[in-house]
This record gives C-alpha cells, structure tokens and sequence, in this order.
C-alpha cells in the first residue's frame, strides 16, 4: 500500500529555486520516491498552471492525482501523511510546533526579503538597509538556534526539522549573496552555531544530492540579474 501511494508522487520544480528544494528535503527525509518534473525556467508548463492556477507557481506536490501548493505546507503535508515514517518533521508537542512555524514564517517574511534586497534594491541606501537587517536576522535566528536545539545538532533536535528545511533551503542563495557582495551573512564568528549547523544541514545525506551547486547557482544569478536588468526601463 505505501509503495503504491509513494509511486504516485510527483514535484513540479526547478533546479534553481529554494522553495523547491523544501519539498525535495522533506521527500527525502521520509524516504519517498517521486518523480521530479523539472520546468523550463521562464516558462509555466500546462501542468503547473492547471496544478496551480492561483499563483502559477513552483513548487507543487502531487499525490495520487491532488495538487499542492506552497513550499511549507507541502512540508507539512508530507509529514501528515507520511507520518508513520521517522523521522517526524514537525515537533510533536503543539506548543514546539506553533514556535518553529513562527521562525518559518520569520524566514519568508523577514529574512528571505532583505537578503534578495542586497542584490536587488535599486539604491545604496536600499542596500545598506537590506544589508542591516539581513544580519539583525541572523543575529536573532542564532538565538533561536541556542534556544530550540537545546544543544543538538539541528532546530529540529537530533534530526533535521521544519525550521532546519525552511531556513536551510536559503543556504545556496547565501552562499551566493556573500560571494558576489563581500559579506558574510553567516558569520563563524559572529553567528557561530549557524556556521556549524548550516555545515551540518549541507552534509546531510537528505540534502547533499539535491541542494544546488554553488557555482552553478552563482552563475544562474548573474544570468537572471542581468536580464532583470534589462528589462528595467531606460531614463
């Protein structure tokens, strides 16, 4: 039965995109097997619009025929349904649950936004500003770090978490950001139980296979700024 459910998932994603690399995280942890459909970057395939025609964007999970939409609560749902396989990605305790879903969302609201505002905000000043509170952000997601590990490898505890795949998925696009604007936005001295946890993240065998190659991902971001900023109007 649990091999003919698993046969019937599929992921609509590209290669790319941090989101995207959530829910192959979590597949992976739960020991799935899916087929990946990879979509042409600058395009919408007519499965993706027809799986989500709300926003038109990656990534979807579908199982057994159902689209789902947006990258944490395809976290989530693979770890309601797929419940009975370890590990479990969620906290089991509500209340643990209810503080790891608020620095998810302190990720994608907060953090995610000023960091892509170091490289796109259309002033220095803008930049300056990205850049202070992208490391204000750090600062504070160490002392979540300290507090929610409880000493352990990872937010989650001894194993990878909810917090661990919202908040590592970002790690390729950091490295990114620090190479092409000289900062260091995880710093081993400044954030040091970030450094070693976001090593820890990278060499998980969950994540290892599927998180993008630095280089590669670097040079994916010079194409996308450079046509981003060709199609800004011209004075």
């Amino acid at each position: 039965m649990a091999g003919e459910r698993e046969s019937e998932v599929k992921l609509i994603g590209a290669w790319p995109s941090p989101f995207v690399l959530r829910a192959r995280v979590a597949l992976n942890l739960k020991h799935i097997q899916y087929e990946f459909l990879e979509e042409t970057i600058g395009t919408k395939s007519e499965l993706l619009l027809k799986s989500n025609p709300v926003h038109k964007k990656i990534p979807v999970l579908i199982h057994a025929g159902k689209p789902i939409c947006e990258s944490l609560i395809i976290v989530q749902y693979i770890d309601e349904v797929w419940d009975s396989s370890w590990p479990s990605i969620l906290p089991s305790d509500p209340y643990d649950r209810a503080i790891h879903r608020f620095w998810a969302a302190y990720v994608d609201d907060k953090w995610f936004p000023a960091m892509k505002g170091i490289a796109t905000a259309p002033t220095e000043e803008g930049k300056k500003a990205a850049v202070e509170e992208t490391l204000s952000a750090a600062v504070l997601l160490e002392e979540a770090f300290v507090a929610l590990s409880k000493g352990k490898p990872f937010f989650g505890g001894d194993h990878i978490g909810f917090l661990d795949i919202a908040f590592g998925s970002q790690l390729g696009w950091i490295k990114v950001t620090e190479l092409t604007s000289g900062l260091k936005l995880i710093d081993p001295e400044k954030t040091p139980n970030l450094a070693h946890w976001a090593d820890r993240f990278r060499q998980d065998p969950a994540v290892s296979g599927v998180i993008p190659d630095t280089q590669m991902l670097a040079e994916y971001a010079r194409s996308l700024f450079a046509k981003l900023k060709g199609a800004q109007p011209q004075n």
